[in-house]
């Protein structure tokens, strides 16, 4: 039998052991927690609501998990003989689980579609699109109405919807910014979008979440809320301290590195993000034209 002070000490060191591993936790090391955009902050909502109800039925377990224990102890020296044919009993745990199911559906469909990554967040005012390309291993990001381009950083103003155009110029990557929305996939070939807004100015961490090779775990970005004349001074200083995206610069960008610096490019040439997305639609078609070729040939030789 273990000494009840031994005992104590032990509560002791493990309470004092956690608070010493969550003291460094706060608003910027728990982004999901503590989101700065609406969207996320929806998110996590969902995710709170969908918590308790689930806890429905886990607390009651916990709490007769204890409470058996301690009344059927052996100093108590009762015997459990339970009523295997009570209807109650049946009905309750039929019941309570098909409750919950019921809840969890209704309340994910509802709030997911009003959070969907394609709906704008505000159709009545102006939003700033912004092109993404997930490369081995860093992003891309095209500013087509500004005309300039930066990898590895998302400038954007606060306050201002942010409409993101995604795809990938390699495998399947994941985009990320846990502070201010959630998660969705870039396909090479196919473009995915997400609607975002951050409600003052800051920098949030954004990443890759789909492993993507050797590169993967520095695969990532800053997003950066500014004012908006913080805003335009960052696109004029892209503008005189980049250069030429074009057809070269980005072929030589898109091989494989990581831990690249932040870059600027003052010009990107025209329609670069579509060529992107059509390169692989082009060998998809064309891979589809060869194999219905082969297809007749086989036919016509039977």
């Amino acid at each position: 039998m273990r000494h009840p002070r031994a005992s104590r000490i032990f509560a002791i060191g493990a309470i004092c052991g956690l608070a010493a591993l969550t003291a460094g936790c706060g608003p910027e090391s728990l982004p999901i927690v503590f989101p700065d955009g609406p969207v996320a902050l929806g998110e996590r909502d969902i995710l709170f609501r969908a918590f308790l109800i689930m806890m429905i039925v886990v607390l009651p377990v916990f709490w007769m998990a204890f409470w058996f224990s301690w009344r059927y102890r052996a100093k108590a020296k009762r015997r459990y003989e339970p009523n295997w044919d009570s209807r109650v009993i049946d009905a309750i745990t039929w019941a309570v689980p098909f409750v919950i199911w019921a809840s969890l559906a209704v309340h994910v469909w509802i709030y997911t579609h009003e959070y969907d990554p394609y709906l704008a967040l505000d159709p009545k005012d102006s939003q700033l699109e912004v092109q993404v390309v997930a490369q081995d291993w860093k992003w891309l990001f095209i500013y087509p109405e500004q005309g300039v381009a930066s990898v590895n950083e998302l400038a954007f103003p606060a306050g201002t919807p942010l409409t993101l155009r995604i795809t990938s110029d390699t495998v399947m990557n994941a985009f990320y910014v846990p502070a201010l929305s959630g998660q969705i996939y870039a396909m090479a070939g196919m473009q995915s979008q997400l609607n975002l807004i951050a409600d003052e100015p800051g920098s949030y961490r954004g990443r890759n979440t789909q492993y993507s090779g050797d590169g993967f775990a520095d695969q990532h970005f800053e997003a950066v809320a500014m004012t908006e004349d913080d805003f335009n001074a960052w696109v004029e200083t892209a503008k005189a301290d980049g250069k030429a995206l074009d057809a070269a610069a980005y072929e030589e960008l898109a091989k494989p590195s990581s831990k690249v610096p932040v870059t600027y490019y003052s010009s990107v040439e025209p329609d670069l993000y579509q060529s992107i997305i059509q390169k692989y639609d082009s060998g998809m078609a064309a891979m589809t034209r060869a194999g219905m070729a082969a297809e007749e040939q086989a036919s016509g030789g039977e």
